[in-house]
């Protein structure tokens, strides 16, 4: 009798688990299978994790009686509730440690107008239909005003862990209209979660009370996490990630204060998101719990829990024409009111109508806690039909899978409009967000690099979004006969997380940095080979939709000043990213003396770093100066742009320099001075017009000096480069595409790298005493092959 008892217990506590552990395997088995299919058409990952779901589901394989027993267990229901807690925990405190919130923060209006317009309509709607639908649901009169609510809810919601998964499966999500729908996403979330909670609070006198305790739970739990990452970041000084345990005693806090809110009847989707949001983004800790977290939530959380959304979902309900009918008027109503509302919100904010039209269905998106609107969580407030549940159940589903093709349909069909367009900064609006992607190899390059990104995020109207990649090489590895568990620490390291201690030295740089500066930045790396790293490099730069790269130099500078090589692959790589980049491109020289390596002063010292811009002419050249007029806004950094002209134009000219006694004067002769160089195939005119803007602009207000240089040939550019070139930390120039300019002309004499154009190579080689470090700039292909066209 004890045998048999006890077998009844372990089949009643594994059957469960094992059911659920072979379903969850089953899906991703199945979604991948989908994923491979529908990616050829154009469709995103969680459109095919849906449709895995249902094909397991009731609609599909469930219907045998076999597999419909062994999925469909009594006590099966708990641990699945259970197990969708915990994703939706993970998951939500990791799209708020994602959460770009200086972008949010700017664009909060816009965001706010669009999310809340498509949420005031969802409002009307459902107050409009409930009165019709609410005899064809089967909703008793005495929960009337929840049925109501609920339903308002439901038309009104945005799933935001949808449209963060759609945008990123499909691309959009770094674009201006993909982050603007992620912000607006978010905020209907939590608008609607937020009236959710209300509604349970207002139920009764003691869930009020225990609302109380949840929101003091969840801001001690943000304090604590605060001082915990701090001294975790302390305490891993030498590591390049924390520890589990350290990583598991954060992760405690936040499943904890969850399962609280969850106990006390209330919805915990918020708390885990703004314990997420509220995260010190600075340091080890947060690094390594976005490392620890994004893999396992991307691959197999999202995936399994839209899966188990397709799952739910019973086409039984659908064998009359009556529920077919009120599924259509559900999907119909939802569709309508994100549209109107969010079409109505763009025609105010005056963005164009093929934008609303995509964000409109963006919003449309379903399938997370508008489950729980009609599932465990209302259970307080309304006890749904098992009709009702089913049919909101599958207009939840039917709204995701047709928003989720339109969105792919509109992207493909549209994809040069949603694609990057700042591919270079002289048509970048000085006024908008820069967006760059630095490159380093190692630890060496890190501060060259930096000072580069805190010139570049001067402004203090202008924002910068900086991103760091580490480039490590691919090795072939080698055989040894040392067993695994006999290899020392540090080989178990490098041998699991490629970079070495390298990595270390590059965290532990942009950390401080960032403490410094309060400028965040966002690394990641890339291991490829040497052939084949550029494509990486390409790569994240179109993802992140960046305008401009940067790049180390190959050599680096010896105490004696004198360059020494670095890697060939390293110079490889840069050559191939300057011919295959979909942006423009910038190669730093680190070069000073006295052990203080040129511009990277600016890190270090309250002293005024004096900046020059060369200017021969031309695309490349064009496009320094737009990079000069970034660094200019930085309080630390005095800028000259120095014009190189033939002397008998100077002479002929009454401009000498900026400090001109007669403004006027000034003006007419640096025109005058313009309209005379010939650099033939309309460059003339391109250069004129550009620098004039630019004059007007900065220099006769007196935020950049302007200097003119009189030159005939090469070898007088070459001397006038020796004499100013311990003036200067940095100098910036183009890369080339001055045509046969007799100023340069001659100077690839002692040409050595051809990447870094003629006066960039003769600045960075040894023949040259200068005391600031070089950025050679080169302007994106296709821009400068459209600037020459016109």
């Amino acid at each position: 009798m004890d045998a048999t008892h006890r077998m009844v217990c372990r089949d009643d506590l594994f059957n469960p688990l094992t059911s659920m552990g072979l379903q969850l395997s089953c899906i991703l088995v199945i979604s991948h299978f989908f994923h491979l299919v529908l990616k050829a058409l154009g469709q995103p990952g969680p459109i095919a994790q849906i449709f895995a779901g249902m094909v397991l589901g009731p609609s599909a394989l469930s219907n045998f009686k076999p597999i419909k027993g062994f999925f469909f267990q009594t006590t099966a229901a708990d641990f699945y509730q259970v197990f969708g807690l915990f994703c939706r925990i993970i998951f939500m405190f990791l799209i708020g440690l994602e959460t770009d919130v200086p972008y949010v923060m700017r664009n909060i209006r816009a965001a706010s107008i669009i999310a809340y317009g498509g949420v005031f309509l969802g409002f009307v709607f459902g107050l409009g239909c409930s009165f019709f639908l609410q005899h064809q649901l089967e909703v008793d009169d005495h929960f009337k005003s929840p049925y109501v609510f609920s339903l308002m809810l439901i038309l009104a919601y945005t799933a935001s862990p949808v449209v963060i998964r759609l945008a990123g499966e499909l691309k959009f999500d770094t674009s201006d209209v993909g982050r603007l729908a992620i912000a607006s996403s978010l905020i209907a979330e939590m608008t609607c979660l937020l009236l959710f909670n209300f509604m349970l609070a207002c139920h009764s006198r003691n869930l009020f009370k225990y609302g109380f305790y949840c929101f003091f739970l969840s801001v001690l739990v943000m304090v604590i996490n605060k001082y915990l990452s701090n001294w975790f970041n302390k305490r891993n000084h030498t590591q390049k990630y924390l520890k589990n345990t350290e990583v598991f005693i954060i992760l405690s806090f936040v499943i904890g204060s969850a399962m609280f809110m969850e106990w006390a009847n209330y919805n915990s989707i918020m708390n885990c998101f703004v314990i997420g949001l509220m995260f010190p983004r600075e340091g080890k800790t947060a690094r390594t719990l976005l490392h620890k977290l994004t893999y396992s939530v991307h691959n197999f959380i999202l995936p399994i829990y839209f899966g188990y959304i397709g799952f739910q979902f019973n086409g039984i309900f659908l064998n009359n024409w009556g529920n077919v009918l009120i599924v259509l008027i559900l999907v119909l109503l939802s569709i309508g009111s994100k549209i109107g509302g969010t079409l109505a919100a763009c025609r105010y904010l005056k963005i164009p109508l093929n934008e609303g039209v995509l964000i409109g269905f963006v919003m449309n998106l379903k399938g997370h806690a508008d489950i729980l609107f009609i599932g465990s969580a209302s259970k307080l407030l309304i006890v749904w039909s098992p009709k009702a549940y089913n049919l909101f159940l599958i207009s939840i589903v039917l709204n995701t899978l047709i928003s989720g093709p339109v969105v792919a349909f509109l992207l493909r069909k549209e994809e040069r409009l949603f694609g990057n367009m700042r591919t270079a900064l002289e048509i970048h609006d000085p006024g908008e967000e820069l967006r760059l992607l630095a490159c380093v190899f190692g630890p060496r390059q890190v501060s060259p690099i930096l000072g580069i990104i805190s010139g570049l995020s001067g402004s203090q109207t202008a924002p910068t979004t900086p991103y760091l990649m580490h480039l490590i090489e691919l090795l072939q590895k080698c055989r040894t006969k040392v067993s695994y568990h006999e290899k020392e620490q540090n080989e178990l390291s490098d041998d699991e997380d490629y970079g070495g201690n390298d990595v270390i030295g590059i965290h532990e740089a942009v950390d401080t940095f960032t403490a410094e500066t309060k400028i965040f930045i966002h690394v990641g790396k890339a291991v490829s080979a040497f052939a084949s790293l550029y494509e990486d490099v390409c790569n994240i730069a179109e993802d992140m939709r960046v305008s401009i790269i940067l790049l180390p130099f190959h050599k680096h500078q010896r105490i004696d000043g004198k360059m020494d090589n670095g890697k060939e692959g390293i110079r490889t790589t840069n050559h191939k990213v300057l011919r295959h980049a979909p942006c423009s491109v910038g190669i730093i020289v680190n070069r000073g003396t006295e052990g203080v390596p040129g511009f990277s002063q600016l890190l270090g010292s309250e002293s005024i770093q004096q900046v020059a811009t060369l200017f021969f002419g031309g695309p490349d050249d064009r496009e320094a100066v737009a990079w000069s007029r970034r660094i200019a806004a930085h309080p630390r950094v005095n800028l000259t742009v120095i014009r190189f002209q033939p002397a008998s134009l100077l002479s002929s000219s009454s401009v000498h320099n900026s400090h001109t006694d007669n403004a006027s004067d000034e003006d007419d002769g640096m025109l005058m001075a313009l309209s005379r160089l010939e650099t033939g195939n309309g460059r003339n005119e391109v250069d004129n017009s550009f620098l004039t803007d630019f004059y007007n602009r900065y220099v006769t207000s007196g935020q950049v000096g302007y200097v003119e240089k009189s030159v005939n040939n090469a070898t007088e550019t070459v001397a006038a480069l020796r004499g100013i070139g311990d003036m200067y930390s940095l100098f910036i120039v183009g890369k080339g595409g001055r045509g046969h300019s007799p100023l340069t002309t001659g100077i690839c004499d002692w040409e050595e790298c051809p990447e870094l154009g003629t006066v960039g190579d003769l600045l960075a080689s040894s023949d040259i005493n200068i005391n600031g470090s070089v950025l050679i700039i080169q302007q994106h292909r296709q821009l400068k092959k459209d600037l020459m066209g016109d």
